[in-house]
Order: structure tokens, then C-alpha cells, then sequence
């Protein structure tokens, strides 16, 4: 089963409610927010006043991405919002494993999403506490960047170690995924993917018919 979650960082947000029902419809398996303190990445986007308010349009699953310094600090304020997964970056804290436990002590999935450069085998110490990984497909800030294709060998790689982990831990693929990369990411065992603008924020179809392509890559 791909889950397929449409990033509301690349949303019309001055008709996000519009937005958000049409992409309902499409049958979206969840929604990604980018929340980015201008520190730990070079961008400032959502917090958890949006966060609240996409809660309130919609009972899909919400996926928060923590692209901040000390993101413990703020766990709690995020799982107030009602959300469902949480994922938080290796190089953000010095105590990923605590932080992932408190994730999970909220009855909420964590993650851990993993820059480009960063090695995977930190993995390693904190498998038991975590539900997915986000493979950073680019570097991450903003929103248009290029797939970088070393990270089609760095999925296969985590795969092969979550193999070996005998826990259910999905693959999160986040930065350039549309038509060219998606069967990239399938081949090699990503089972979540977030949606950005070279997928369903785009004007060449209806975002309800941008989703209905995308699903089409994975038959």
C-alpha cells in the first residue's frame, strides 16, 4: 500500500479549506506540514495555529515535519493539535532517542527524517522507537529543488536495514517526487510520499486529477 500526502507548504493557502476538501475527495492518505524555524533550516513556514486549523477541515491523518533546533521543546505544543505522526531530524537534537519516546508517549508515530549527507547508521539505536523514516530527497528549506539521485541507493539501503529490524517501519520519501522519481523511490521500497508541486500543486489539471495521475504510477 503507497500513501500518497500532498505537502501544504506548496498550497494556495488563500483557499486552503478549498484546497484541502478537493484534495478529500482525491482520496489523499495523509497531509504533510513543513514547520521550519529559519535555523535549522533556511526558511520559516506553518506552526501549530495552521496546524489547528487544517485539523478542523479535515480528519485525514496530519504528518508534522520538524525542521527546528531542540524540536522536544515542542513536541507536546504539536501533539495538542491532534496529529498522528510526528518526525523530528537526527541532526536537530542530541537526544533523538528521548525525543522519539516522547513522540510515542503521546500516542503519536514518530519519525526521524534524515538530510541528504547524513549517515543511516544511527538507525541502528533508535529502531525500537521508531514507526517511519524520511529519506530528504533534497536539502531541505524550500520548496522546487532537484531529486538528487544518490538518494534512490540511500532508500535501498535503509530498506535492507529496516529488513533486518523485524519492526513495521515505512520509508517516507520528501523533496522532487513526481513522475520521474516516484518509480525510482518504488523499486526501492519507499512506501510513503510527499507531494509537492512537481506532483499536485501545479496548474496543468485539477488537483483532484493531479492526485488521480500520480496513484496511476504505482500500478
Amino acid at each position: 500500500m503507497y500513501k500518497l500526502g500532498p505537502s501544504l507548504m506548496c498550497a494556495d493557502l488563500g483557499n486552503l479549506e478549498r484546497d484541502i476538501r478537493e484534495l478529500d475527495v482525491a482520496g489523499v492518505d495523509f497531509y504533510h506540514i513543513d514547520v521550519m524555524d529559519g535555523k535549522f533550516a533556511p526558511n520559516f513556514t506553518l506552526g501549530p495555529d495552521f496546524v489547528k486549523t487544517v485539523r478542523r477541515i479535515t480528519d485525514k491523518p496530519l504528518d508534522i515535519h520538524l525542521m527546528i533546533e531542540e524540536p522536544e521543546r515542542y513536541i507536546d505544543l504539536f501533539a495538542e493539535c491532534e496529529v498522528e505522526m510526528i518526525s523530528i531530524h537526527q541532526e536537530s537534537t542530541p537526544n533523538l532517542q528521548r525525543a522519539l519516546a516522547q513522540i510515542q508517549g503521546r500516542g503519536i508515530k514518530a519519525g526521524v527524517a534524515i538530510n541528504p549527507a547524513t549517515s543511516l547508521d544511527f538507525l541502528d539505536y533508535v529502531y525500537n522507537v521508531t514507526d517511519y523514516v524520511v529519506v530528504m530527497t533534497v536539502n531541505p528549506g524550500f520548496a522546487g529543488q532537484k531529486f538528487l539521485p544518490a538518494m534512490y541507493k540511500k532508500i535501498a539501503e535503509l530498506n535492507e536495514r529496516i529488513s533486518t529490524y523485524d519492526r513495521d517501519i515505512e520509508i517516507q520519501v520528501d523533496g522532487n517526487i513526481g513522475a520521474e522519481t516516484i518509480p525510482g523511490c518504488k523499486e526501492n521500497g519507499a512506501t510513503m510520499y510527499v507531494l509537492g508541486t512537481s506532483a499536485v500543486f501545479n496548474s496543468h489539471h485539477s488537483l483532484e486529477e493531479n492526485v488521480a495521475n500520480t496513484r496511476e504510477l504505482f500500478k
